[in-house]
């Protein structure tokens, strides 16, 4: 009898050195990303993980983030997608029951980010989609209600395919619109229906309206339609691996109008597939770096001096997520995922590197605006502003 305290000491250490050996650390908070790092947008998930590297690193320099009276450092966990709903899925899976997160950011791309965010819902763990501006990204599947754990940094398509359309009315003057898009994503069949309504509700007419499915790599025979119904304009909501390829084989069959993009456009890989095949378009986005606000240029200078090139939408957006859930963490006073939660979505203003933001309880998606860039000599320029 005098032998079992001890074999209950014995037993309470081998409890505490199992804790321990597991990895839970008191002092750290884990936050996961998944992004797109292999697949078929790979220029997309570098740029987000470049920018939740800087911000986790902003933060530890800083000596952590202050949650109540304690100070934490982040653990940050990134999961590769390789470009795969399933993938995506499977990653929030992993990060949420064996990594334990916090919160997750990412994926980046509609098509990913909607299965993970169905796995963060039901765990009712936060997570923040940087570039996923489908509005079903944040809406239950079932009920068509917002889910109350999924949020994004990026405005939604119904307000920028209202952009894109406006655009063309007003400042090109078009009258009649031709659009291809892939049929097989949410986000191009999303933002491509958008664009028409608006476009016809102003008094323009949509002439030929074309779809392709993802990977394929001929359009010619949807261009020739287009270009038989005679559009003053063509508008393209598809990804910067595939834009140059449709503006190339377009220019082959004699189109000459202009092409019009949404923010798929933002990467520079654009630039460097393109060429000149793309000189004088325009795109909407989430922010111009040459028009920068005082808070864009400060992230703009820290990520230039740390890897040498000019961020482009998913590292402002990705950083604006971190940013975002920094105050929501620190507002909240504490680690516990629900009450990190409530605070995101009380989260009164933000004033981002993409612009100011807020979001209102009962929606995960912030009000803010858009900019129109324009391609120019190689380069993307800040050209006009719309606001919601």
């Amino acid at each position: 009898m005098r032998k079992r305290p001890t074999f209950i000491v014995i037993s309470l250490l081998a409890v505490l050195l199992l804790v321990t050996c597991s990895g839970e650390k008191s002092n750290t908070i884990k936050i996961g990303v998944i992004a797109e790092l292999t697949g078929d947008m790979p220029a997309v998930g570098e740029s987000c993980k470049k920018a939740a590297e800087m911000a986790v690193k902003e933060i530890n320099d800083a000596g952590g983030l202050e949650v109540g009276d304690k100070k934490y450092k982040v653990e940050l966990f990134v999961e590769d997608n390789a470009g795969k709903a399933e993938q995506s899925a499977s990653a929030a899976q992993k990060l949420i029951t064996q990594q334990k997160v916090l919160a997750i950011v990412g994926p980046n791309a509609t098509r990913y980010a909607i299965p993970a965010a169905e796995i963060a819902e039901s765990s009712k763990v936060v997570l923040i989609t940087p570039w996923s501006t489908n509005p079903k990204t944040t809406l239950d599947a079932k009920t068509d209600k917002p889910k109350s754990f999924v949020f994004r940094a990026c405005f939604i398509d119904p307000f920028q395919g209202r952009v894109v359309a406006k655009f063309a009315l007003d400042n090109l003057k078009a009258k009649k619109a031709a659009v291809l898009y892939d049929v097989a994503s949410d986000y191009n069949k999303g933002i491509a229906e958008y664009f028409k309504a608006t476009f016809e509700q102003n008094g323009g007419q949509v002439v030929a309206f074309e779809t392709y499915t993802t990977n394929d790599k001929d359009f010619s025979g949807q261009l020739t339609k287009i270009k038989k119904a005679g559009p003053d304009v063509i508008f393209l909501p598809n990804y910067y691996s595939e834009v140059p390829l449709q503006i190339q084989q377009a220019k082959r069959l004699g189109l000459t109008v202009p092409f019009l993009g949404s923010d798929s456009w933002g990467s520079v890989e654009l630039l460097k597939l393109c060429g000149k095949e793309c000189e004088g378009y325009y795109f909407s986005t989430h922010y111009a770096a040459d028009a920068a606000t005082p808070a864009a240029t400060k992230f703009i200078q820290a990520f230039q001096a740390k890897y040498n090139g000019l961020p482009d939408d998913v590292a402002a957006l990705t950083y604006d997520a971190f940013g975002l859930l920094w105050q929501a963490v620190k507002s909240a006073g504490s680690l516990d995922r629900q009450a990190v939660r409530d605070a995101l979505a009380k989260v009164p203003k933000y004033d981002g590197v993409t612009g100011m933001m807020q979001f209102k309880e009962g929606s995960g998606d912030p009000m803010k605006g858009a900019v129109i860039l324009q391609i120019k000599e190689g380069k993307f320029a800040y050209f006009a502003t719309a606001n919601p």
